[in-house]
C-alpha cells in the first residue's frame, strides 16, 4: 500500500479509502447489508493497508455506520481513519448538528470522528447550514474532541465550491472525479485550487460509479494497444493517483474481489507515471464515452427512494448498456425483471432537485419507456 500525506494535516493516508455506500446486501435490499461479509472485506482491506473508511448518515437506508461500528470493533478502529457526513440537508437549527454528531457516535460505537463532512454540500444546502451557524458547530466540535478534522463534500458547480473553501479553515474535502469529470462540478480547476489551499483532496465517485469500466470493443481496443497492460480499472485509478494534488481515491467495494484487486492496484498507484502516450489513450476513451452516453447517471441513489417506485439507477443503467452496446433486446428482458419500472413516474421531480448530476431524470425516464415499454 501507498500512502500520501492528507492536505497540512501531517498524517499519512493509504491511496486507497474504502467507501462503504456499497456493501453487499441481501436480497437485493440496500437496507440490509450482509454484515458478515462487509465485516470481513473491512478488516481484510485494513488488515492490508487500507487505513481511511469513509461513511455517512443515509448510506445503506442509515445502516451504513451501524455496520462500520460493528466491522470496527476488537482494535480496528484504533487502526483507521475514519469519516462520516452530516445529513446537511436535514439541518433545521444549530441543536440538529449536534444531535446528529452525538447519534452517529453512538451507531459507530466510538468516542470520536476523525473526520466530519458536511455532506453534499450545494447551492440549497450551503445556505441552510450557514443559517443554523455551522461554524460555531465544527469548531465547538473539535474543541470538545468529538471530531478531529473538518471537510466537506461537494455536488455544485466551481464559483460555490471556492466560496465554501474560502469561507472556513477547512483540513479537507471530497469531491466527484474521474477522467470523464474534469470539467464537471468543482473539476480539475477546483481540485487544484483545494490542494493549492493546503486542503487535503479525496475523490468519490473515480469510475463514476462502475460505468467506466464497461468495455465496447472499440474501447477495449484502444487500452490493449498500450505498451503497458491495464485493466479499465487500473486505468481509471491510474489517472486519478498520477496527479500528487489527490490523497485518496475512494472505492465503494461490494465483494472481497474488489477489495483484493483494488489494493493490489494501490501498490503501484504512484504519482506521475503515466506517460504522454498513456494521457493521450486516455483523452481517446474519453471521447467514445461521450459519444455512446444516453443518459449521466453515476448510480450513486441520491434520487431514491422514489415515492412512485421507480429504479431510477437501474433503468437508466439498463438504457446505457442497451445504446453503449448495442444490445437493446438483452437490456430490454433484464430491464423486464425490473420492480419499479420507468412507467411509474409522476413526473413529481423530487429525484431532480436531489440529483447532484442535475441529469433531467424525468425526460429521460420517457426515454427507457420509449426503448423498453413500447
Amino acid at each position: 500500500m501507498l500512502y500520501r500525506e492528507l492536505g497540512q494535516t501531517g498524517k499519512m493516508f493509504s491511496i486507497l479509502g474504502f467507501g462503504t455506500m456499497r456493501l453487499p446486501t441481501l436480497g437485493g435490499d440496500d437496507s440490509k447489508v450482509d454484515e458478515e461479509k462487509a465485516a470481513y472485506m473491512i478488516r481484510y482491506a485494513i488488515d492490508h493497508g487500507v487505513n481511511y473508511i469513509d461513511t455517512a448518515y443515509p448510506y445503506h437506508e442509515g445502516m451504513s455506520e451501524f455496520i462500520i461500528g460493528k466491522a470496527l470493533q476488537d482494535g480496528y478502529r484504533e487502526k483507521v481513519y475514519l469519516a462520516t457526513k452530516l445529513p446537511s440537508w436535514l439541518v433545521t437549527s444549530r441543536e440538529d448538528m449536534d444531535r446528529y454528531l452525538n447519534e452517529q457516535l453512538d451507531r459507530l460505537s466510538t468516542d470520536h470522528i476523525d473526520f466530519y463532512l458536511l455532506h453534499a454540500l450545494n447551492r440549497d444546502c450551503w445556505p441552510l447550514v450557514k443559517k443554523h451557524n455551522v461554524f460555531d458547530f465544527l469548531n465547538s466540535a473539535v474543541e470538545d474532541g468529538r471530531i478531529k478534522y473538518t471537510g466537506f463534500s461537494f455536488h455544485d458547480n466551481l464559483e460555490l465550491f471556492k466560496e465554501i473553501i474560502n469561507s472556513y479553515p477547512w483540513n479537507m474535502c471530497q469531491i466527484q472525479y474521474n477522467f470523464m469529470d474534469e470539467n464537471f462540478q468543482a473539476g480539475k480547476e477546483g481540485l487544484m485550487y483545494a490542494a493549492s489551499k493546503g486542503l487535503g483532496v479525496v475523490i468519490m465517485e473515480p469510475l463514476r460509479g462502475g460505468y467506466l469500466v464497461s468495455n465496447p470493443p472499440e474501447i477495449q481496443e484502444i487500452w490493449d494497444s498500450a505498451e503497458t497492460k491495464r485493466s479499465p480499472v487500473e486505468w481509471g485509478f491510474q489517472y486519478l493517483w498520477d496527479y500528487p494534488e489527490i490523497n485518496v481515491v475512494l472505492s465503494g467495494m461490494s465483494d472481497i474481489e474488489q477489495v483484493k484487486n483494488n489494493i493490489e492496484l494501490a501498490e503501484k498507484g504512484f504519482s506521475n507515471s503515466l506517460t504522454e502516450e498513456e494521457k493521450k489513450l486516455i483523452s481517446r476513451v474519453k471521447e467514445i464515452y461521450r459519444s455512446k452516453t444516453r443518459v449521466y447517471c453515476t448510480g450513486c441513489h441520491y434520487c431514491m427512494p422514489c415515492p412512485s417506485g421507480v429504479n431510477i439507477p437501474e433503468s437508466f443503467k439498463y438504457l446505457n448498456n442497451a445504446e453503449m452496446f448495442d444490445r437493446v433486446e438483452e437490456e430490454k428482458i433484464l430491464y423486464g425483471g425490473l420492480e419499479g419500472k420507468a412507467s411509474n413516474c409522476t413526473e413529481c421531480g423530487q429525484c431532480e432537485e436531489k440529483c447532484p448530476q442535475k441529469t433531467p431524470i424525468k425526460e429521460m425516464l420517457k426515454e427507457v419507456i420509449k426503448l423498453f415499454e413500447k
